[in-house]
């Protein structure tokens, strides 16, 4: 039976260039030389893209060079030809400066093939963070059918019987090896144990969270986010992935017909349930502003309310795999809907509505997914704060834990209110190499201050916002400081740092006039953050030389400066967003 797409495919200009057989002739005929035949691209097929983002230096994603062998078969038992090409790799663990720099860079590389080559639709394989934003942000930009297929997280980590997840392990430990209680080969053993199998971060890290935003969005098959990786669900949902891509090619189910303003509000609320990354806020912006919908901050602050319900490190106590047996995103977006606090009725990438496709999902395991109306916080999303110091940044409230709560929250009469002294640094290697100074005389009424961390200050913007104390108040006890900053923090850290900063110091934002010394005021009630310094002599300051950034170290570092904007609006870049539906038409011939 001959199927007829609602829009025509975008392969046959191509392949059946009207009118152009000599073109026609040329674009087939080096696609011969692998064996391909010349049936399966002139028979009206569509092309389906894979664009992959496993490679060995981006050990997060590399499970996808076995998912996409799945997603292949489930195109070619759908009637689809499958293509798969590579994405520019993202590791954030071990790109230096930082690999923020390249969301954006992967974002144009793909808008680039998906635009100028015979693609008809497309697999987005996902896994490291940076990697979800990057592609829906292109599919976005050329508006072909596009789907999700995330490689999943890690299998629970293990350590002499306790729980250890990947990313968290690492910054708990660092407060132990200052505190004197582990030493330097106990902390590799933690780390390494983090890791247990192939996969992306098994806590609700950055990458846990942006997958399970593309759930939340309709961008993937439901229940993909939390399966693990090593788990035979994986490459089950590879292969129905690649047979529903398809279908959306000939249904034409595009990113604008599923990525509306509702779906982007519905991410900030699950966001704020399953407690996840400070990343989540400059990556939600930007795609929303690539699919030409503003997020403000009134829309995080309407996030602010709700509560916490997964019970997953960093916030809380279990890892990936568990959440995964209680019932994933499915369960949390059904304890959500039932509870009011999401639009079911927005269109997803099944071709339903989210309410149809979580109509069956229930919650498996109240250990790890609590009730709506019994949750582990109140009051759980993000809070948004401006003041003198900057016209936005957020803070994370589901990490504040009890002690830090108790010593700078709980102020009878003022609670929620906390003044210290700012100790400044500028940038990690100024924090490093001085936190320790006796000199500065760090004590628990300190707010430790990180500038120059942001997209044009690093370059890129670092995760760097959640320092530790240094280790004399470590050591009697006191594990956490308030911190603030223009870059970020990591997915996996347990810091209430006030964070994403924008503008940032190098953009001329009010950190880069601080100085160490200052008091600050916060008011978590309010929403404010502000240097308790007089008008005049912020003036006097403004007038003095910048604080300085390192220079640009390769021409993308150069060219990402000059281009891009701040985290407060998702950190892209502008001169990108005016170019929308691409697709709609077609490029010149090349010859």
């Amino acid at each position: 039976m001959t199927r007829t797409p609602v829009r025509p495919f975008r392969s046959r200009e191509w392949f059946a260039a009207p009118g152009r057989a000599d073109m026609a002739a040329l674009y087939l005929e080096r696609f011969m030389n692998y064996g391909i035949t010349p049936e399966e691209l002139t028979s009206g097929k569509p092309i389906i893209g894979i664009a992959q983002s496993g490679s060995d230096i981006a050990p997060c994603n590399r499970i996808h060079l076995e998912t996409v062998k799945r997603a292949r078969a489930g195109i070619l038992a759908a009637g689809g030809v499958p293509m798969e090409f590579p994405l520019h790799p993202i590791f954030e663990n071990c790109r230096r400066p930082t690999a923020a720099l390249d969301r954006n860079l992967a974002y144009l590389g793909l808008v680039e093939i998906l635009n100028g080559y015979p693609i008809d639709a497309v697999i987005l394989t996902t896994g490291c963070d940076k990697t979800t934003p990057s592609s829906l942000m292109a599919a976005s930009t050329v508006d072909i059918p596009a789907i999700v297929l995330s490689g999943g997280p890690m299998l629970d980590g293990w350590h002499e019987g306790e729980l250890v997840g990947s990313g968290t392990v690492i910054w708990r430990s660092r407060r132990k090896m200052a505190a004197g209680e582990i030493d330097e080969a106990e902390f590799l053993r933690r780390a390494m144990e983090s890791a247990p199998s192939s996969g992306h971060c098994n806590t609700m890290g950055t990458a846990s969270t942006m997958n399970s935003i593309a759930e939340g969005l309709g961008m993937s098959l439901p229940g993909c986010a939390m399966i693990p990786a090593p788990y035979r669900e994986r490459g089950q949902m590879a292969y129905e992935t690649g047979k529903r891509i398809v279908e959306m090619a000939y249904e034409d189910l595009r990113p604008s017909k599923i990525l509306t303003r509702a779906s982007f509000l519905n991410a900030i609320r699950l966001l704020t349930a399953i407690g996840g990354s400070t990343n989540a806020q400059p990556h939600l912006d930007a795609m929303a502003r690539h699919a030409g919908i503003a997020i403000t901050p009134d829309d995080w602050r309407a996030g602010y309310d709700l509560p916490l319900v997964v019970n997953m490190q960093p916030a809380g106590q279990y890892l990936s795999e568990r959440f995964h047996r209680a019932g994933g995103i499915p369960a949390v977006l059904a304890e959500m809907l039932a509870n009011g606090a999401l639009d079911g009725g927005v269109m997803t990438c099944t071709g339903r509505t989210l309410a149809e496709n979580i109509a069956d999902s229930h919650v498996g395991d109240r250990d790890v997914i609590f009730a709506w109306d019994k949750p582990l916080k109140e009051k759980a999303g993000f809070l948004v704060l401006s003041g003198n110091l900057f016209d936005m940044a957020i803070m994370k409230t589901s990490v504040i834990g009890e002690d830090f709560r108790a010593r700078y929250l709980s102020r009878p009469g003022h609670e929620g209110v906390f003044e210290g002294r700012a100790i400044v640094f500028d940038g990690s290697d100024d924090y490093h190499h001085n936190i320790n100074d006796p000199a500065l005389g760090i004590d628990e009424n300190c707010i430790l201050v990180i500038r120059g961390s942001g997209p044009i200050g690093w370059p890129g913007s670092a995760e760097v916002v959640n320092m530790q104390p240094p280790d004399h108040l470590i050591q009697r006890g006191i594990m956490s400081l308030p911190t603030l900053g223009d870059g970020r923090q990591s997915g996996t850290s347990d810091s209430p740092s006030i964070l994403n900063a924008s503008p940032e110091s190098a953009a001329g934002g009010g950190l880069a006039w601080l100085r160490t010394g200052d008091t600050i005021r916060i008011d978590l009630n309010a929403g404010t953050c502000d240097a308790l310094v007089a008008p005049d002599e912020i003036a006097r300051r403004k007038a003095e030389p910048a604080p300085p950034i390192p220079e640009s170290n390769t021409p993308w570092e150069e060219l990402y400066r000059e281009k891009v904007g701040q985290l407060g609006e998702g950190g892209v870049l502008d001169f990108a967003l005016k170019y929308r539906r691409t697709s709609e038409k077609v490029p010149r011939h090349n010859h």
